[in-house]
């Protein structure tokens, strides 16, 4: 499905057919199409949202965040997966808190369970980054 452009945000790039490479949902997911453009929530701003499809219509529970805090979710997930119940290591300027620290093993068995496709894009956000900085 390619991204829709009458809606309130408004892309500028795109991902289209994103149920085609949303990782272990493929293709079982409602989010067809990824975009980065004005944000729906002040023209002067830049976001990237999810774009949700119920199969009828474009979905109100699509997602839409400003740049910055889709890469904090970023550093999150990856601290997350270097994290050690035991010493309560925070590791990025997130501060980050194990909030239950019985369940930290979940987020393990997760990353675990689907290493496959979470490495493979942590491979690319490498390739990424050292390509930018």
């Amino acid at each position: 499905m390619n991204v829709p452009t009458h809606l309130s945000h408004k892309p500028i790039i795109g991902v289209n057919d994103y149920d085609r490479i949303d990782g272990q949902f493929t293709p079982n997911t409602d989010a067809q199409a990824l975009s980065i453009g004005q944000a729906q929530y002040d023209e002067r701003e830049i976001s990237v949202k999810v774009f949700r499809h119920t199969g009828n219509k474009w979905s109100p529970q699509s997602e839409e965040l400003p740049p910055h805090r889709a890469l904090d979710l970023t550093i999150l997930i990856i601290t997350s997966m270097l994290t050690n119940p035991i010493t309560n290591s925070v590791i990025s300027h997130l501060n980050e808190q194990i909030v239950e620290p019985r369940r930290v093993q979940e987020i393990t068995a997760y990353y675990n369970a689907n290493r496959q496709v979470i490495r493979s894009k942590l491979e690319e956000i490498r390739d990424l980054l050292n390509t930018l900085l």
